[in-house]
């Protein structure tokens, strides 16, 4: 992912000693966390500067799930470093504190995933608290945010209960921690309060919210809330706003998420990652295994709420996939018809138990079977979309370029999944909602024309 820069304006005092450099890596979770650091600099008068000149000390939240990801962590300390010479690292590969000496000893400090405190502290250590009027430079209630003003993301636990043998996240953030219910819908109202028109609701497993409390009964707005995602979703869809799921594992309880979709009362969009078709790998991976219980599944929900857009990820040349355990994922592929898919070539992951397993896939097999996997969902998402053009959607827009703009349907979560281009639409801006006739379409995207609402 690209490094996010905060580009936050100057509160205008005199804080040329109390500037600090921030740099964001990775996945929309770990962007909540920079956030929230950010916030509290903010609020306690630091000023947070774009480049690496300007600043007094960089901070850089980095990823380590996989290796790829690791390294461009790494490299960006060692940027840090090179420019600028003063940096502390925090985020999911600050839990590898000896890995991160080992190659850059001059770091100030490191400290691992969702440490706010412990970041602040080593903040303080080398760049004490600069004097500060909180009423000249006020915090907006719902905190410094890096995304666009029109969405964002709201992180409702941390950590996980599985132990998924290709990942290693749980030895990093720890087991499954839910927010408390009320503090989430609180979140939640404040970003609406401050015109956000979607909220992408994320964690490492959605889905397990309130599992770690036992589904404590909570309190919002005076009223009694259980600490689970259906009771949580049926709040959120009350503020108004577009309500997305994300990293929802496939319990039995989503099952129940359906109706609330097919209601209208949150987006009829699921991110599941299934990973894969086999049962056999999918043992290896101890991920569900019931394929066949899987395809039943969607059917029904697609049954219940026949607009229901399916995301998923998968990873091909897992250690001992066969080609015949490979052609089992296509035809589940066929059969499953989703509507955005993303792929991986296995890549062993440093403290991954999948490494130990036997009959590792050679890389050519691997980058072979992801193109053939490529090839056959793009053709399913071309064919899908084709199928679109004459429909009309509502669009939230995101851009508006020298072409035109650009927004997003129902269908589509930002950065990850596909736009709809609205050729020489000038007329909007970002955070509007138009509604839009798709015109023509190709394996990713859509185009299309303003109607009247």
């Amino acid at each position: 992912m690209p490094k996010e820069k905060s580009n936050n304006a100057s509160s205008g005092q005199d804080v040329s000693k109390a500037k600090i450099g921030f740099v964001s890596l990775g996945c929309p979770k770990n962007l909540v966390d920079s956030e929230r650091i950010l916030t509290q600099l903010k609020t306690e008068g630091y000023d947070v500067v774009p480049s690496y000149d300007d600043a007094e000390l960089v901070i850089v939240n980095t990823c380590g799930f996989i290796d790829s990801a690791v390294q461009e962590s790494l490299d960006t300390i060692g940027e840090a470093l090179a420019e600028n010479g003063k940096v502390l690292v925090t985020g999911c590969l600050g839990a590898k504190d000896d890995e991160i000496r080992e190659i850059h000893p001059n770091v100030l400090g490191v400290t691992g995933p969702h440490a706010y405190d412990e970041v602040l502290s080593q903040v303080h250590q080398y760049i004490p608290k600069p004097k500060h009027d909180p009423f000249v430079s006020l915090v907006p209630d719902h905190g410094i945010k890096l995304t666009p003003k029109h969405f964002a993301y709201l992180k409702i636990s941390e950590g996980c209960n599985h132990r998924c043998t290709f990942c290693i996240i749980p030895s990093m953030r720890g087991d499954l921690d839910s927010r408390a219910v009320g503090d989430v819908l609180s979140e939640a109202k404040r970003l609406v309060n401050a015109g956000v028109k979607e909220l992408l609701v994320i964690s490492q497993d959605t889905s397990a919210y309130g599992v770690d409390t036992k589904y404590r009964t909570g309190f919002w707005d005076g009223m009694p809330v259980k600490t689970r995602l259906l009771e949580l979703c049926e709040q959120l869809s009350k503020m108004g706003v577009w309500i997305r799921l994300h990293y929802v594992y496939p319990y039995p309880s989503v099952d129940h998420l359906i109706p609330l979709m097919a209601e209208g009362k949150i987006l009829p969009y699921l991110d599941i990652p299934f990973q894969h078709a086999s049962p056999r790998i999918l043992k290896l991976m101890k991920r569900p295994g019931n394929i066949d219980k899987t395809l039943e599944r969607i059917k029904n929900w697609r049954k219940i709420c026949p607009e229901l857009i399916i995301r998923s990820t998968f990873i091909v040349g897992f250690p001992g996939e066969t080609e015949q355990e490979f052609e089992e994922l296509l035809d589940f592929l066929k059969e499953a018809q989703l509507d955005r898919v993303g792929c991986f070539a296995y890549s062993p992951v440093n403290g991954a138990t999948a490494n130990e397993l036997p009959d590792p896939i050679d890389e050519e097999i691997k980058q072979e079977r992801l193109e053939r996997f490529m090839a056959v969902q793009e053709s399913i998402s071309a064919a899908k979309l084709k199928q679109k053009i004459g429909q009309e959607f509502l669009i939230l827009i995101d851009e508006v370029h020298p072409d035109g703009a650009v927004g997003r349907s129902y269908a589509d979560a930002p950065e990850i999944d596909g736009v709809v281009h609205l050729t020489d639409e000038f007329d909007v801006k970002p955070g509007d909602q138009i509604w839009v006739q798709i015109i023509h379409s190709d394996a990713h995207d859509l185009w299309g024309v303003r109607v009247e609402d």
